[in-house]
């Protein structure tokens, strides 16, 4: 009699770590939000989340370990980078992230330009990943840019538009079209870009609206859409894919190389 032959096994997803946001309501303790959308389309896309936690500045070195074991990060949305940390005065219409988030931000995202890790930032994720790299923001729409569009809903209510992406980019390749409609949430957007970043698409009113890093062998690449929401097109789950599978391909390189 044939022995029988076990079941193979799937094979394991990937890591993918992502940050959190920090809120500290009055008189409530602190805590730490995600929205699930994000972890959802990670799984979707064939990844397996494993959350970056905004530690305390004594701490931050131990978030090097979590880098050791992901084959990429996203980037969350959020709140605003205090503009005085990038040589910007504090306007009204800011509306600034908690300050341990930002530290450990800041921290992260000197780790992941270090090692080249794939990065995907969503939102504020773009934003963060364009001024690390040396670029500035509107700080507010349409105050800095009278050009621009409405790119939220003061009501809250769900508001999208075009977006025209540039040929011969690696979102071209990733959506394979050339206008996407998309979802708008922000009230602020990239203004110069940051060094050895492009355009990869931008609004009808010529706001940019995502960035990727000009090395071929990185992936590194902001929207300032939420591919991860609900109210998120068909298409982009693509960008999940795609940036997942690129991670696996960065991951087995670096071994091989060892």
């Amino acid at each position: 009699m044939a022995a029988r032959k076990e079941p193979t096994p799937p094979p394991a997803r990937p890591l993918i770590g992502i940050n959190a946001d920090y809120l500290t309501p009055k008189n409530a303790p602190a805590y730490l939000r995600l929205n699930a959308g994000y972890a959802d389309a990670i799984v979707a896309g064939g990844g397996l989340p494993v959350l970056i936690p905004p530690l305390r500045k004594d701490n931050l070195a131990e978030v090097d370990v979590l880098l050791d074991m992901v084959a990429g990060v996203i980037l969350t949305g959020g709140q605003d980078m205090d503009p005085r940390r990038n040589g910007q005065a504090m306007t009204a219409a800011v509306q600034p992230m908690a300050a341990r988030r930002e530290d450990a931000d800041r921290y992260l995202l000197a780790k992941v330009f270090e090692r080249k890790t794939p990065v995907l930032g969503i939102g504020l994720g773009m934003q963060q990943l364009n001024v690390f790299a040396g670029g500035t923001l509107h700080l507010h729409l349409p105050a800095d840019n009278p050009k621009a569009m409405p790119h939220y809903d003061q009501t809250g209510a769900p508001h999208r538009h075009m977006v025209l992406i540039e040929p011969n980019t690696r979102l071209d390749e990733i959506y394979g079209t050339q206008e996407l409609r998309v979802n708008s949430t922000h009230h602020q957007a990239v203004n110069q870009l940051g060094k050895k970043m492009r355009v990869a698409a931008k609004a009808p009113d010529g706001v940019i609206e995502a960035v990727e890093a000009t090395d071929p062998n990185w992936f590194c690449v902001g929207v300032q859409w939420h591919p991860e929401a609900d109210t998120a097109s068909a298409l982009d789950m693509q960008i999940f894919e795609c940036f997942i599978q690129a991670a696996v391909r960065a991951a087995d390189g670096a071994l091989t190389a060892v």
